[in-house]
Order: C-alpha cells, then structure tokens, then sequence
C-alpha cells in the first residue's frame, strides 16, 4: 500500500532549472510593469510642463490651430471618442455573432478555414486600410450619403471596426469554445432550442473572455494612428452632435503622429503633444483597468456560484 504524503506537508524543493525557469517568468511579469511605468513617467516629464506654459483653460478649450498659440484639446478627445464609439457600434455585435457563428455553426471544415483567414485580417498593416478607406470608402459614402467629403468620422469608424474585428472575433471565439461540451449537451436535454442555448448558455458562460475580447477591441481602436489619420479629413471641429459622425475629425493619435515629427524640441507645441499623449494613455489605462475589474468579477461571482 503506498504511503501518501501528509497533509498540509510542505511541496518537495525545486530542482535548479525549475528554480531558474520560474524566477525569470517572474522577472518577465515584473519587467512588464517597469516598462509600463517608465513609459508613463517619461511622457509625465515631457508633458506635464504644458500645464504651465498654457492655461489650463486654454488647453481644454475648442480651438486647436498651434501655430498661432491655439491649443485647446477638446475636438482632439471628442474625435477620438466619437471614432471609436462608431468604431464599437459596428464591430461588437459583428464580433460577437462572427465568433458564436465560426464556433458554434459553422461545419469544422469551415471552422478550419474562417479561423485562419480572420487572423490573417487581423496581421494587414493600417497604412493597407488606409489606402483601401481612401480609394473605396471615402468615395463611396460621399456618394451614398451626398456629402461634401468622404473623408469623415464615419470612414474612420468603419475602417476602424474593421481592425478590431478580427481582434473581437478571434478571442471571443477562443473563450466560446472553452465552454464545456457537457453545458450545450444540457440545455439541449432540457429542451431548449440550439438558438436558446447559444444566447442562453454558451454566451453567458464565456462572458469573461467576450468582455476582454472586447475591451481588446477597443484599445485596438483608441491607439490606431495611420488609418484614421487617413480618412477622417483631420479637421480638428468639437464633435459633440449626432451630425458630427458625416463631417471631418481628428484624433489624438493622428495629432501626434503628423505634428511631433515638425515640432521644435522643448517647445510649448512639443509639451503639449506630449500632454495629449498622457491624456491618450491614461484614457486606455482605464479601458484595460476596467475590462480587468470586469473579468475578475465575472470569475469571482462564477466561482461562488460553482462553490
């Protein structure tokens, strides 16, 4: 009969390459929020000097024209916001039912050929959509809606759904097929209906993973430059009507990335580009603070519920 350990014994000594091996995942992880940190402190110390060179009324105000001392940020966040709002409206329930159609439809033959082709979409370079937005896009809704331009908010929500789609479905279609096949086989003994127990049972059981596939997508959103630089027309107008989303915008992104190449090192322009940075960065610490805070409740509430 063999002899089992006592309970509560203490683990047996790693060996020394497990010892190596674990200390520097541990590193791994750590050198992770280092980064994170100085990045962070780097833009604090380049841009928190706009605060004092410009008013902070003045900063937040909705004129942005730098040359001549403008530098009022508010069209710059609302064009981001309304972009990815847009961008959210058109690729979530596009992600979603993608992922429940590829995982719980589709035949494997299928399955087998959509998985790979989405995650190949989601390796297209920007600047390729880019092109795309402003050679069919853009022409095609300034004729369909009669616009003056097509080089609106609305091609760069579009052709920003388009590159957080493939982020969307691919993990939202990883957590639906970690379901269990025995929840499925369930609810179908139950007498529910293949439809019902997708909405009813697959869904709600991968929800965690949904929410970050999700929350993913937009930072993916929030932190694209090239495309949107492309096709929103780069008109920095306070979007804060419904109307706003067929007229020109700019983004934080885009503001960054075709003034700080011109822009004279240590200049009011230079902090304030910088200040737009943090503001951007602190803006996707808080999407990916929140879609953490969610999963881990969602788990929490799981486990009791399985306890």
């Amino acid at each position: 009969m063999c002899a089992t350990p006592a309970k509560g014994a203490a683990d047996p000594p790693l060996n020394w390459q497990e010892a190596v091996l674990s200390r520097v995942i541990r590193l791994s992880g750590y050198s992770a929020i280092v980064f994170v940190g100085l990045i962070f402190a780097f833009l604090v110390r380049e841009g928190l000097p706009a605060l004092f060179e410009v008013p902070l009324s003045d900063l937040f105000s909705v004129r942005w024209y730098p040359i001549e001392g403008y530098f009022g940020i508010l069209p710059l966040i609302t064009g981001s916001l309304i972009v990815t709002l847009g961008a959210m409206a058109v690729a979530i329930p596009f992600g979603i039912g993608t992922a429940m159609f590829i995982s719980e439809i589709a035949p494997r033959w299928a399955r087998e050929v959509l998985k790979p082709m989405v995650e190949l979409l989601g390796g297209l370079p920007s600047v390729v959509l880019g092109f795309l937005g402003i050679l069919i896009l853009s022409p095609y809704l300034r004729q369909a809606l009669d616009l003056p331009t097509g080089l609106t908010a609305l091609a760069g929500s579009l052709l920003l759904a388009g590159i957080a789609l493939p982020t969307i479905v691919s993990i939202a279609e990883d957590a639906l097929d970690a379901v269990p096949k025995s929840f499925r086989e369930g609810a179908l003994a139950l007498g529910a209906t293949r439809w019902q127990t997708m909405w009813g049972v697959t869904l709600p059981a991968a929800r965690s993973g949904v929410l970050t596939a999700v929350m993913l997508g937009i930072g993916r959103a929030i932190g694209e430059t090239m495309a949107v630089m492309m096709v929103t027309g780069n008109a920095a107008v306070l979007a804060v009507h419904l109307a706003s989303i067929v007229a020109p915008a700019r983004t934080m992104t885009a503001t960054i990335a075709a003034e700080m190449g011109e822009v004279a090192t240590g200049s009011i322009h230079y902090h304030v580009l910088f200040f737009i940075g943090m503001v951007l960065f602190l803006i996707s610490f808080a999407v990916n603070v929140t879609a953490s805070a969610v999963v881990f409740r969602q788990r929490s509430r799981a486990e009791r519920v399985l306890s």
